[in-house]
């Protein structure tokens, strides 16, 4: 028998396996759906959905998450969460409050390691930032869902994209862990002209509240909360910033008041509530002591002016750099970094498709903290000379 052949058999053999193990209620691999077919996708012992966690774990993209701030941005500290912890952190309850229920994990990976992709560089902050240059130029509000779906499909591999699966993408694109959900139920029946018209609802108001179309989607958003509520908490107390003690009474006696209690608390929750059920849901009491730490959280950390007093000075840097880079486009300066590290090899399809308001914002939200910072100090500080020749 040929390699090929033993490969794809194992493959079929996993997918028969699936579906028995899996809950009815579960995406299964072989329902996946691309934008574009592809001999290899068939080809081989991988399925559907762990060939689009492998994709993702190998765009650039991912590797960018190393040095890309989750809340507290310019802080010498190694324990401060960075967005590359996250979305493990995101992975791994999403992952075990999967297969407590029953649902396809690789999915759920696929989703959970993707969907931060999009983020700029200095975390929210930087996202409402660089929203409004954006919305300056005309070109619409910067979203980071809507940005990591761009990222995947249409600028990384040059342009080429990822053709992942659109109940990967939708994952992505739905996963607002930032809305408070007491209860997600899937919204089927979807597909990829329905994904490109929930992402131009968005884009004209980003109120819209877009729902996956899978459980396993509905799990990874409700893993996002549950990953940074606490965790947040945490890096709060070691930069001082609050207290233990200042956390909401009844949420500290319903939740508990350590990161792992936390945790442990929701997820016990949701599971208990979700067995069996075509959505997935928080108790009244667990869901509303979310809710009230949510709030918490956004008032004594999020908006916290000490956590913002660095913000006023990363404005002005984005919208230096953001001009400058536009400068370079329309003068045609090839030496600058968005020919020579974004657009040099780029896809023609690419570069004929995007306006230059919109080509700057794809490099800069693709930036790292510190590249960004490198780029300010290259393009806006001036350098000294040894002479004028």
């Amino acid at each position: 028998m040929k390699s090929n052949d033993l490969l794809a058999g194992i493959r079929a053999d996993l997918d028969q396996k699936e579906e028995a193990r899996l809950s009815p209620r579960a995406c299964l691999s072989r329902d996946a759906i691309r934008l574009r077919e592809e001999k290899e996708v068939n080809q081989g012992h991988r399925q559907n959905f762990s060939i689009d966690t492998d994709r993702v774990l190998h765009s650039l993209a991912y590797s960018r998450y190393i040095d890309k701030t989750q809340v507290f941005y310019l802080i010498k500290n190694d324990h401060i969460t960075h967005r590359v912890l996250h979305v493990q952190l995101v992975s791994k309850i999403a992952r075990t409050i999967g297969r407590l229920l029953g649902l396809n994990e690789d999915l759920i990976e696929a989703i959970a390691l993707g969907h931060d992709i999009g983020h700029t560089p200095f975390g929210h902050d930087g996202e409402r930032l660089l929203s409004a240059l954006c919305e300056s130029h005309k070109i619409g509000q910067f979203l980071h869902n809507i940005q990591g779906v761009r990222f995947l499909q249409e600028i990384e591999r040059k342009g080429k994209g990822w053709n992942l699966t659109l109940q990967v993408l939708d994952g992505i694109l739905s996963h607002n862990g930032e809305r408070y959900s007491q209860a997600l139920e899937p919204q089927k029946g979807k597909n990829f002209v329905v994904l490109d018209r929930e992402v131009g609802q968005i884009k004209e108001d980003a109120s819209v509240d877009i729902w996956p179309m899978t459980l396993e989607g509905c799990v990874v958003r409700m893993a996002d909360t549950i990953s940074y509520i606490g965790r947040d908490i945490e890096d709060a107390i070691r930069l001082g910033l609050i207290g233990r003690s200042d956390l909401p009474e009844e949420c500290r006696r319903i939740l508990g008041e350590t990161n792992g209690t936390i945790v442990y608390t929701l997820v016990e929750d949701l599971v208990a509530n979700s067995l069996d059920r075509h959505h997935v849901c928080f108790s009244v009491t667990v869901g509303n002591a979310l809710k009230r730490l949510k709030e918490f959280n956004e008032a004594s950390i999020y908006r916290n002016p000490k956590v913002k007093d660095q913000t006023p000075k990363i404005k002005l840097m984005f919208e230096l750099l953001f001009e400058e880079y536009l400068r370079d486009l329309e003068t045609g300066n090839e030496d600058s970094d968005i020919f020579r590290g974004f657009l040099d090899g780029m896809s023609p399809e690419y570069r004929e498709k995007a306006s230059s308001p919109e080509i700057v914002r794809d490099f800069v939200a693709g930036m790292t903290d510190e590249y960004f910072l490198n780029q300010c100090q290259k393009n806006l500080v001036p350098q000294r000379k040894a002479s004028i020749s």
